[in-house]
């Protein structure tokens, strides 16, 4: 990358950052990305944008590549060829470029990855300090705040091992928070939980989604997708079978591929 290139897309990503770019606005694009694991296409040449403050779901067949791209996204596998580019900034993988990239997006996984050795409030505040170099009182001061936020500050003190996995989902969801992220992705952050555990983690993100977090979630969570989402988009066939606002995609589906898939599944 130029220097001049470089200055274009700092001044770019600041915009996001600052909360200056419209609504709408495209602050994660895909162009063009095909990911290979050897011989074997997981998608191919799949364009996808998503807008500042817009919920995209993503749904799906299993083994579909849904996980996989969104793990693209932040860097977490790299492409085979094509471009992505998120807050201003084009993914490349030089670590110090990936570092900057993944500061902007916080990611909440299936599984809650909490250290068990630290209570709820140092989950949330360790990262605060390590990586993006706020104070001990600030970040302990953030992380209150923000397990207020899901519904947890009187769990401020308790260990990972004393709550049930939609608590700790849930604290999985204010870390990621407390990065000030540009965008959220989450990776079917419900589907290790208990079903009756489910709802209060689909509300936290419901909440999120109601306030203009720019969300891409994949998940089987039908309902949700159907209340909470701007677009739904059906990844299969190594690509992008189907998209459009929920009830279009998910009652009236345009393409063979997508009135199969929704045929398969009853939660919808």
């Amino acid at each position: 990358m130029t220097e001049s290139q470089d200055k274009r897309e700092t001044a770019a990503s600041n915009r996001f950052l600052n909360g200056e770019a419209n609504k709408g606005e495209a602050i994660v694009q895909l162009r063009g990305v095909t990911k290979k694991f050897g011989d074997t296409v997981v998608f191919k040449d799949v364009d996808l944008d998503v807008g500042v403050s817009e919920v995209v779901v993503l749904i799906g067949p299993s083994g579909a590549g849904k996980s996989t791209l969104l793990r693209c996204v932040n860097g977490l596998e790299q492409i085979t060829s094509g471009d992505i580019v998120v807050a201003g900034q084009t993914l490349s993988y030089d670590q110090k470029h990936l570092n900057r990239i993944r500061s902007r997006i916080g990611m909440v996984f299936q599984a809650f990855n909490l250290f068990p050795h630290m209570n709820v409030t140092e989950n949330i505040a360790v990262a605060q300090r390590d990586v993006i170099g706020r104070g001990k009182d600030e970040a302990v001061e953030k992380a209150h705040s923000l397990l207020d936020r899901v519904g947890l500050a009187h769990k401020a003190d308790a260990y990972p091992g004393s709550l049930s996995g939609g608590q700790q989902q849930r604290v999985a969801i204010a870390r990621a928070l407390a990065m000030d992220p540009a965008v959220m992705l989450f990776d079917e952050p419900t589907s290790a939980l208990d079903p009756e555990l489910v709802g209060e983690v689909l509300a936290v993100m419901k909440d999120l989604a109601e306030e203009g977090m720019t969300m891409i979630c994949v998940t089987h969570e039908m309902r949700f997708a159907r209340r909470v989402a701007d677009r739904v988009v059906l990844i299969a066939d190594k690509g992008i079978a189907e998209q459009g606002p929920p009830d279009q995609v998910l009652d009236n589906p345009k393409s063979q591929r997508a009135q199969e898939f929704l045929s398969e599944i009853t939660d919808h």
